[in-house]
């Protein structure tokens, strides 16, 4: 079988459903409100490449079985002009891959001659999008197999553009940047997820939904320590509410800034729910280097040339480019570059590795730009407004991702605190003592 209904059962294989299946599925176990979904596997997907991309016929008829499922939880019809059945076909490697897969919205609608034809064809575009230059560049920086595959989940869509106690956001239950044990999320109202994500619009601070749906934050806030006690690590969980109710969509470990990450493994084990191996795990030798890498603000920079919303701590300067292409060629010629956009793209990405910051005109930081910035341990403001950055094209600046400025000039800086926190310095005593288990990390990777 290929293709799997997502009911909250225990011991799901993270390697053949991927972390986003799995995700959903633990918050089913827990009882949390989460639309119903089926997952097609990762062996289906490598099937589908070693095939000459071509999806088999029983595939096919599983995910209309599959479909029929939906049709019976939700009470509406896939196709149909009436009650219509609206689904979300979604990437989930094994590896969390933010924004470097295709996802494919609002499938389903009213002309049932062509709805069969349409679920095929998104879930084998989604299968394609594990080949596509941006994602094999994201698996080599780092060191994911290219022989994985991705699982693709169907899920029932809700709505949160459809009125005025509906939107969509993202919650970390810590704040990614500084590890700080307090929520940290965005939230737009009246609008869809990829709206959010994908870094279209800038949002507004998760905290304002307390004011205006205080039943749905509420809910919001006890659903994110469940998930992170069962996880024990910060959860990076999507929701939609729909007409004022709370819907989950996703849940997935917090990719958090290397200082953040080290403070969270160290509190996590003063707490004792992880011990010394797990807390080396989790954080990795990539972040470990990364540790005090960054300069630190100048006293002296100035008044900035403009403020963004700060969305990956960090000092760094270089030429402001506003081409990804003309900012990969630089950066390989050698030049510090700081990567401005409108707002991200995921073909950005090959600019992004190549950059020394990231800026954008619109956009928050939960999106998958700003979560790729942070695994990356680069500088990034995002939300500097429209129109802020282009004239800013070929100037040289100072990026402080810690306050969101941006300055004028390459400013030196001194080194980041990193090395004189309590919790960094505990941590480097247990990564001299335990290194084994730390490459063990980079092998799992």
């Amino acid at each position: 079988m290929t293709v799997v209904w997502l009911d909250g059962r225990p011991s799901l294989d993270r390697g053949l459903l991927g972390g986003k299946a799995l995700g959903l599925n633990t918050m089913l176990g827990l009882g949390l409100p989460v639309p119903p979904a089926f997952t097609v596997t990762t062996r289906a997907c490598r099937d589908y490449h070693h095939g000459g991309r071509r999806m088999p016929a029983a595939l096919e008829a599983e995910l209309w079985a599959g479909i029929g499922r939906l049709e019976r939880a939700t009470g509406r019809r896939f196709g149909s002009a009436e009650h219509p059945l609206r689904v979300s076909v979604r990437s989930g490697a094994a590896h969390s891959m933010p924004g470097m897969l295709d996802t494919v919205l609002d499938l389903g609608g009213a002309d049932p001659t062509q709805a069969r034809g349409r679920l095929t064809a998104a879930v084998a575009a989604v299968f394609d999008s594990w080949c596509s230059p941006r994602a094999q560049i994201y698996r080599r920086e780092h060191a994911i197999p290219d022989d994985g595959g991705t699982a693709v989940t169907v899920q029932a869509m809700v709505s949160g553009d459809t009125d005025d106690e509906s939107g969509t956001g993202v919650l970390f239950t810590c704040n990614p940047m500084t590890g700080r044990p307090e929520p940290y999320g965005e939230w737009l109202p009246r609008a869809r997820g990829d709206d959010l994500v994908a870094g279209r619009r800038t949002p507004q601070p998760v905290d304002l939904l307390a004011r205006h749906l205080p039943r749905a934050h509420t809910q919001l806030l006890a659903a994110g320590r469940s998930l992170e006690q069962v996880a024990r690590w910060p959860q990076d969980i999507e929701f939609t509410v729909e007409r004022g109710r709370l819907w989950l969509l996703q849940t997935r470990d917090a990719q958090c800034a290397p200082v953040a990450a080290v403070r969270i493994a160290v509190t996590l084990w003063r707490a004792g729910l992880i011990d010394v191996s797990h807390a080396l795990q989790r954080v990795g030798p990539r972040r470990l280097a990364e540790l005090g890498r960054h300069r630190s603000a100048t006293p002296a920079a100035g008044v900035p040339l403009c403020r963004g919303v700060p969305a990956s701590p960090g000092v760094a300067s270089g030429t402001v480019v506003t081409d990804p292409e003309h900012a990969r060629r630089r950066a390989d010629a050698g030049h510090d570059i700081v990567l401005a956009r409108p707002r991200t793209d995921p073909g950005d990405v090959p600019a992004m590795f190549a950059a020394r910051a990231v800026l954008t005109e619109v956009g928050g930081a939960t999106s998958h730009a700003a979560i790729v910035c942070r695994e990356l341990n680069l500088p990034c403001v995002v939300g500097c407004g429209p129109g802020t950055l282009t004239p800013l094209q070929g100037r040289q600046v100072t990026v402080d991702g810690d306050t969101g400025a941006i300055f004028p000039g390459m400013l030196p800086g001194p080194r980041t605190g990193d090395e004189t926190d309590p919790d960094v310095a505990l941590f480097r005593t247990w990564a001299h003592h335990a290194p084994e288990t730390v490459a063990d990390k980079e092998a799992d990777a």
